[in-house]
C-alpha cells in the first residue's frame, strides 16, 4: 500500500516564523519499506519535537534524507538537533565557502584571498557550517542540492537553485563583502530593505474579484537560495518551497519547462516564506497552480501569513491551512493520528496587511 504522511510543525511563539517539515512514504506495516526526510528544522525546540515524532509516530530512528534549504536559523537550528539524535543517510545543503574560488574575484577587497573568503563565509553561516561539522563527524554524506540533483532515480527532485544562479545570490548576499560594483550606500541601502519593519500595521479591504497582491515582491538573496523540491510519489506531486522568492520560482518554473517537468498544477504545495507577499505573485500562483497550499507561520507573527497571499491561493481554488495554532498533518492511506483531528481551512479575508 502507499502511504503518506507529510508533518508540518509549528515553530515559534513571537513574531518570528520558521519551517520544520518532515514526511515518511511507503508501506508504513514494513519499517524496511519506508523513507522519511526532512525540510529544515526550525529552532532548537521543533528540532526535539522532529526527533520525537520520529521516533514516536515514524517507529524509527533513522532518517534517509535531510535536506536544508538555506542557512537562515529558523531553518537550520533544530537540523543540528536532528543530526546528533538520530541516524542519517544523506544531507543536502549548500555550502556557501566551498564557491570562494569562483567569487572571490567579484568582490572590492583586493586583498582577499580564497581561504580569507572562505572563513568569512564559514563565520557569517555559522549554523550551516556547524551543521556541516555534525555531518562529518557522523559520517553522514553531503550534497549540494543544485537543479537535476535526485533522490530514489526521481521521486525527490531539486528544480532550483541552479549552481550559476546560487553562485550569483552568494555574491549579492549581505553576510558577504560588498562587490565591485557597488558603492556602500547602494550595498547598504540594497541588502537591508528587508530588515525594516513598520511598527504599525495598515489594513485595505479587498474583494474576491480585486486582488491587491502584485508582482514587485522582493526577498532576500539567502531567501531566493532555497532549495526547492518537488516530490512525486503515486501519481502525486508535492512542491516545497523553503523560503524562495519570486526570482527564483521564475527560474523554476523556466527550469522545469525546458526539462520537460509539469508543475502547472500541483496536489499539495508548500506556501514560500510563511506566507509573506514579498515572495509570491499573481503571475507565479497562475503558473503554478496547487490544491492544497500549507503555511508554516507563528501565531503572532503579524506579517505571516499575509492575508494578501491566503486570499490569492483561495481566490485560484486552493484550500488553505497553516501552523498558526498547531501542527499539520496531510496524510494519504494513514487513519487519524491520536490526538489530531480535521483541520478547518483558511478563511478568505475582506481586510489585508497593506
Amino acid at each position: 500500500m502507499n502511504q503518506l504522511e507529510i508533518d508540518m510543525l509549528s515553530v515559534g511563539e513571537g513574531e518570528k516564523s520558521g519551517d520544520a517539515i518532515a514526511y515518511r512514504f511507503g508501506d508504513f506495516s514494513d519499517k524496511q519499506n519506508q523513507y522519511i526526510v526532512v525540510i529544515d528544522g526550525g529552532s532548537k525546540t521543533s528540532g526535539e519535537q522532529l526527533v520525537n515524532m520520529i521516533k514516536e509516530h515514524y517507529g524509527t530512528t533513522y532518517v534517509d534524507l535531510i535536506i536544508s534549504t538555506h542557512p537562515d536559523s529558523d531553518h537550520t537550528s533544530g537540523l543540528r538537533v536532528v543530526m546528533e539524535e538520530l541516524s542519517v543517510g544523506k544531507l543536502w545543503m549548500h555550502l556557501p565557502w566551498e564557491h570562494s574560488e569562483r567569487i572571490r574575484d567579484l568582490f572590492h577587497d583586493g586583498r582577499i584571498t580564497d581561504e580569507s573568503l572562505k572563513e568569512r563565509l564559514r563565520k557569517a553561516y555559522r549554523y550551516a557550517y556547524e551543521l556541516e561539522q555534525l555531518a562529518i563527524e557522523n559520517e553522514v554524506e553531503i550534497i549540494e542540492p543544485f537543479a537535476g540533483t535526485k533522490f530514489l532515480d526521481g521521486i525527490i527532485e531539486v528544480l532550483g537553485p541552479t549552481e550559476e544562479y546560487y553562485e550569483s545570490l552568494l555574491v549579492d548576499s549581505a553576510k558577504s563583502p560588498e562587490t565591485k560594483s557597488e558603492s556602500m550606500s547602494e550595498s547598504f541601502l540594497g541588502r537591508t530593505f528587508t530588515s525594516v519593519k513598520s511598527a504599525l500595521l495598515n489594513w485595505v479591504e479587498e474583494t474576491f474579484d480585486i486582488e491587491l497582491l502584485d508582482e514587485t515582491g522582493e526577498t532576500s538573496a539567502e531567501n531566493n537560495s532555497s532549495v526547492i523540491s518537488l516530490f512525486q510519489f503515486d501519481n502525486r506531486k508535492y512542491l516545497f518551497t523553503g523560503d524562495a522568492g519570486i526570482p527564483a520560482l521564475q527560474n523554476v518554473i523556466k527550469y522545469a519547462k525546458d526539462n520537460y517537468i509539469d508543475i502547472s498544477r500541483v496536489d499539495w504545495k508548500q506556501v514560500p516564506h510563511h506566507g509573506s507577499h514579498r515572495n509570491i505573485s499573481p503571475e507565479i500562483l497562475d503558473a503554478i497552480k496547487t490544491d492544497v497550499a500549507f503555511v508554516s507561520a507563528s501565531k503572532n507573527a503579524p506579517k505571516h501569513p499575509s492575508y494578501k497571499v491566503t486570499n490569492a491561493y483561495i481566490r485560484r481554488g486552493a484550500s488553505v491551512f497553516t501552523t498558526e495554532e498547531s501542527n499539520l498533518i496531510h496524510k494519504q492511506n494513514v487513519p487519524f493520528r491520536s490526538g489530531y483531528g480535521a483541520a478547518t481551512s483558511y478563511p478568505f479575508k475582506d481586510k489585508v496587511q497593506e
